[in-house]
C-alpha cells in the first residue's frame, strides 16, 4: 500500500489534497496539527509518532527525524538491496511528501521579532525529509507549496500516479525552496552584529541587526531567456526578486508586441522608476538609459507632448512611460512616431486599437504602487547591486525625495514660488541622469539634458545644445546639477545660456567661490544637501 506524509504550516489546500490521495488508496501519514485537521474532516490518518513508534519530544523539535521516514523516503524501488532493507526492518515507502516549512522568512520580517522567536522557527525535520524526497524523485513527489497541489491533484485523477516528468519538476522546486530558505535563514543569522566585547542576545530580545550581513545570499527567480544581451554575441536572461514589489517592471503583463530584449528591460526600468516617482500625469522618454524628455501635464497627451519636445531626434526608437493610463488622443499622438516600448498602467480600448497594427510596438501594463512607508510598498528597491570582477557592490537604494523644507538658499536672491517647483522637478529629473548630470526645466518640462559626461563643464554645454537642436529656449529655465560644480565655469554656461535659478548638491571647498559668481550674474541657488550620481 502506498503512503502519503503531509506535515505543513500552511494548511491552505491541504485538505483537497489529502482527500484525492486517500481516493487513489494511499495512507494518509501526518504530524501534530495537520494530523488534527484531517482527522476533523473525517480523513482516515495515521499519526507519524504510531508509524515509527516513537513520541514526538523536544516540544516537537524530533517528531519526523526517523529511519521509518527517512528510510521510506530515500529507498530506490528499483534496488533489490534497498527493498529487501526496508522489508527486513519493517519500513514501509513513502510515496507522496507534502510539506511545507515553518515560516521563518515571516517571523523575522516582524519588526520585534525576538532571537527566540527565529530560532525557533527554523525548521530542521521539514527540509531534512524535502531533501530526502527530492533526492529520490524518480520514487516520490515531493510538494512544498500550495500551488503545485491542483497539478498533481489533476494528474492523480487522470492517470492515477504523477508523471517522471513533474516529479522531477517538484524536486528542483523543492531543492530551490530548500536553498531560499537556508539563505533567508543566513542572511539573518549573519547580520546580528557580534563586535568584540557585544554580549550575545537575549532569547527574548530583538537583535541588533547589520544593514549588510556577513553573507549575502541572492535569491532570484528565472523569469524567461532573452534572445540576447546588450550585444548580439552575448547571452542573457531576465531575474526576479524572489517577492518583488508591487508596481515594478518585472510584475509588468505584456499585452502586445516582440519579445522584450536585454536592452529594452534595462531602459525601460529607467522610463519606469522615473515616471512613477511623479504624482501628477507624466511622461517620460528614455534613451540609452537616460531620460531624453521628462514633463508633467494635464493629462497623457500634454505630458508625452512637452517631453517629445525636449529631443525629437533622440526620442526616435525610445521607450515612452506613462503613470495615468493611456487614451485615444495621447495613442494617435505617440504612434506617429517609432517606439520601441510603451508602458503606462492602463490602456484604454481606443488606445489598443490604435496600437492593434503596429504589432512590433511593445506594450507594458503595470500597476502603480499603491505606496506606504517602505521602499518595497513604493516599488523600489531597498539596496542596488552592481558586479564587478569576481565580486559585488551592494548599496542602499537612493530612494531620497527631497522637499521645499530641505532646500538651503544660498543667494542674495530668492528663487520664486514658480522657481521653486520648477528646481524641483528638475533635481526629480537629475536624479535619472547618467552622471555627470545637468538638466535644464521650466514650467514642468525638460528643455536640455546633459549626461554621462566626464567633464560637468561638457554636460553643461551639451544640454544647452540639444535644446538649440530642439528650437527650445532656455531663457528663465531652473537648473539642476547631480553634483556640486567644482568651478564657477560649469555655473557660468548655464546662466549665460538662460537659466535663472540653480539647484545643486553643495558641498565644494570652492562652495564660496561658486555662490560668489551666482550673485554677481544675479540668480538665486538652492542647495539640496545631497548629490545623485548615477554610474
Amino acid at each position: 500500500m502506498k503512503s502519503a506524509l503531509l506535515s505543513v504550516s500552511d494548511k491552505t489546500g491541504i485538505v483537497e489534497l489529502a482527500r484525492v490521495l486517500h481516493q487513489q488508496g494511499m495512507r494518509l501519514l501526518s504530524t501534530g496539527g495537520t494530523a488534527k485537521l484531517l482527522a476533523e474532516q473525517g480523513l482516515p490518518v495515521t499519526e507519524v509518532a504510531d508509524m515509527t513508534g516513537f513520541p514526538e519530544m523536544l516540544d516537537g523539535r524530533v517528531k519526523t527525524l526517523h529511519p521509518r521516514v527517512h528510510g521510506g523516503l530515500l529507498a530506490r524501488r528499483d534496488f533489490p538491496a534497498h527493498m529487501a532493507a526496508l522489508a527486513e526492518h519493517q519500513i514501509d515507502t513513502i510515496d507522496v511528501l507534502v510539506v511545507n516549512l515553518y515560516p521563518f522568512e515571516a517571523t523575522v520580517a516582524k519588526v520585534d521579532c525576538t532571537l527566540g522567536d527565529a530560532i525557533e522557527n527554523i525548521d530542521i525535520g521539514g527540509p531534512a525529509m524535502v531533501r530526502s524526497a527530492a533526492k529520490n524523485w524518480k520514487d516520490v513527489a515531493v510538494l512544498t507549496d500550495a500551488s503545485q497541489y491542483a497539478g498533481v491533484i489533476a494528474e492523480l485523477q487522470a492517470q492515477g500516479e504523477v508523471s517522471r516528468k513533474t516529479k522531477l519538476a517538484l524536486s528542483i522546486a523543492a531543492f530551490n525552496r530548500i536553498s531560499q530558505y537556508d539563505g533567508a535563514i543566513s542572511d539573518y543569522l549573519s547580520a546580528i552584529a557580534l563586535a568584540e566585547g557585544d554580549a550575545v542576545p537575549a532569547d527574548e530580545a530583538a537583535p541588533v541587526l547589520q544593514l549588510f550581513p556577513g553573507q549575502s545570499n541572492g535569491r532570484f527567480i528565472k523569469v524567461q531567456d532573452l534572445r540576447y544581451g546588450e550585444n548580439s554575441h552575448q547571452q542573457a536572461a531576465l531575474y526576479r526578486d524572489l517577492q518583488p514589489a508591487p508596481g515594478s517592471l518585472v510584475t509588468a503583463k505584456q499585452l502586445q508586441g516582440k519579445e522584450l530584449s536585454y536592452n529594452n528591460l534595462a531602459d525601460a526600468d529607467a522610463a519606469w522608476e522615473c515616471v512613477k516617482s511623479f504624482t501628477g500625469s507624466a511622461c517620460v522618454i528614455v534613451k540609452h538609459a537616460n531620460p531624453c524628455g521628462v514633463a508633467v501635464g494635464k493629462d497623457a497627451l500634454e505630458a508625452y507632448s512637452k517631453a517629445f519636445q525636449t529631443d525629437p531626434t533622440s526620442a526616435f526608437g525610445g521607450i515612452i512611460a506613462l503613470n495615468s493610463p493611456l487614451d485615444g488622443p495621447a495613442a494617435l499622438q505617440i504612434s506617429k512616431q517609432f517606439v520601441e516600448v510603451l508602458m503606462a498602467p492602463a490602456f484604454t480600448p481606443e488606445a489598443l486599437e490604435v496600437f492593434k497594427s503596429k504589432v512590433n510596438v511593445r506594450l507594458l501594463q503595470i500597476d502603480l504602487p499603491a505606496g506606504g512607508d517602505t521602499p518595497w510598498l513604493k516599488g523600489q528597491n531597498a539596496m542596488d547591486m552592481k558586479r564587478i570582477g569576481s565580486g559585488i557592490l551592494l548599496q542602499t537604494a537612493d530612494n531620497h525625495e527631497l522637499t521645499l523644507a530641505d532646500l538651503k538658499v544660498v543667494t542674495i536672491k530668492q528663487p520664486t514660488q514658480q522657481e521653486l517647483q520648477d528646481l524641483l522637478f528638475a533635481w526629480k529629473v537629475a536624479k535619472f541622469v547618467k552622471s555627470n548630470a545637468i538638466v535644464f526645466c521650466k514650467d514642468g518640462m525638460t528643455m536640455g539634458v546633459g549626461a554621462g559626461q566626464m567633464s560637468r563643464l561638457d554636460s553643461a554645454r551639451i544640454a544647452s545644445i540639444k535644446a538649440g537642436h530642439a528650437n527650445l529656449s532656455l531663457q528663465g529655465t531652473a537648473v539642476a546639477s547631480d553634483a556640486f560644480f567644482p568651478f564657477r565655469d560649469g555655473l557660468d554656461v548655464v546662466i549665460d545660456h538662460g537659466a535663472t535659478c540653480v539647484i545643486q548638491p553643495g558641498g565644494s571647498m570652492r562652495d564660496d567661490e561658486v555662490i560668489a559668481a551666482a550673485n554677481e550674474r544675479g540668480v538665486s541657488m538652492v542647495f539640496s544637501g545631497v548629490r545623485h550620481f548615477r554610474h
